[in-house]
């Protein structure tokens, strides 16, 4: 296992702002994880997971057949017609880390991915074994999409070329800092690039920020940009209302500064699945128990558990298909919690969570 060394000459300190929350680093140019327990597995087991990661492969025997995963994992037609209300957010799972929140008349995507295989080419790498619940043309408007990192299975070359063909200029991207280039190359335009805490708000929409938030992870698409792009989680913030979405991470106390700094937050979409084996996965990938916590960490009112039930990931060897959602019901008892503040939704379900009236720790920053 391999860790950063943090006697390296770095670009970016962790304390360098002076304000106690922790920025993203660079090392010869590519970001490093700043967190102290940051390490990544190395040595020839590493580089089999690794190989097994990226192709899909590995044993999936403990996934079921179609007929039982249609009754325990079912997949439905989302409900686009239904109105929000204007004291609500609508939330709809799209499988894996993709998710619509729709509230204050604004619509966002997170990690949108419409394909069959999470992976460069459609003939090999991990493959869904839910399929998705709806197409690109299928869905409502769309106004912001934010993106949490470049690993395939987070950000899909297709569906990105569909959403930008469908919605043009109309839609507006946030990515990290790095992705730029990328987006471009596809003909996105309308791309807002973004550092950990930087605050933007949505053109044509002032009352809503959208901020960049740390977390544990990596990136990587090709043989030699390994980190060239940076990861993290979003809160996307309105006038009444809050949305925390974690992506892709290991449990780190980034978690604690965005609760504190941002939160509390009426809904989060937190990871709880694709944590196993341990040594393998603890430093990229939560476990459900980790979950909760950064459900507590950033102060969620409710949680959706994503990441989880999609594709045959190297993890569907060794957990459980309906184990994340099975440990996060007993987490959550552990912690003394209301097991239904933390709940998960049929692929291409929706719930409709209520939104108190403000309060004055939900107006601190949306008035800045």
């Amino acid at each position: 296992m391999a860790s950063v060394d943090s006697s390296v000459e770095v670009e970016g300190a962790t304390a360098a702002a002076g304000d106690g929350l922790t920025h993203s680093m660079r090392k010869n140019g590519r970001f490093v994880n700043p967190w102290p327990n940051w390490c990544f597995p190395s040595g020839t087991q590493g580089m089999k997971m690794m190989w097994k990661f990226a192709t899909g492969s590995g044993d999936h025997s403990n996934i079921p057949s179609q007929e039982v995963l249609d009754t325990t994992l079912p997949v439905v037609t989302p409900d686009f017609s239904s109105s929000v209300p204007q004291d609500g957010m609508k939330v709809t799972w799209l499988g894996h880390a993709s998710v619509l929140v729709q509230f204050e008349n604004i619509s966002v995507l997170t990690d949108p991915i419409f394909s069959q295989r999470a992976a460069p080419l459609q003939f090999m790498g991990p493959k869904r074994y839910r399929g998705p619940p709806c197409s690109v043309q299928d869905l409502p408007a769309v106004d912001v999409v934010v993106i949490s990192h470049n690993h395939y299975d987070h950000l899909d070359y297709n569906t990105v070329k569909d959403l930008h063909k469908r919605f043009g200029e109309r839609l507006c991207w946030h990515v990290p800092l790095g992705m730029l280039s990328w987006m471009k190359s596809i003909g996105c335009e309308n791309v807002v690039e973004q550092d950990w805490w930087q605050e933007e708000r949505v053109k044509d929409r002032e009352d809503i920020k959208v901020v960049f938030t740390p977390a544990a992870h990596w990136c990587k698409r090709g043989p030699t940009d390994d980190n060239l792009v940076l990861w993290g989680s979003w809160c996307v913030i309105g006038r009444r209302s809050r949305f925390f979405f974690g992506g892709d991470t290991g449990y780190c106390h980034g978690f604690k500064e965005i609760g504190k700094k941002y939160g509390p937050f009426n809904l989060a979409a937190i990871p709880i699945g694709a944590y196993e084996p341990r040594w393998f996965m603890k430093s990229q990938h939560v476990c459900p128990e980790e979950a909760v916590q950064i459900h507590m960490d950033v102060g969620a009112r409710v949680s959706l558990g994503i990441h989880w039930g999609t594709f045959k990931l190297i993890s569907t060897s060794f957990e459980g298909y309906l184990e994340p959602r099975s440990r996060v019901k007993e987490a959550m008892e552990a912690k003394g919690l209301k097991v239904e503040d933390f709940f998960t939704l049929d692929h291409g379900g929706s719930r409709v969570i209520p939104i108190p009236q403000a309060e004055p720790s939900f107006e601190k920053e949306t008035a800045t």
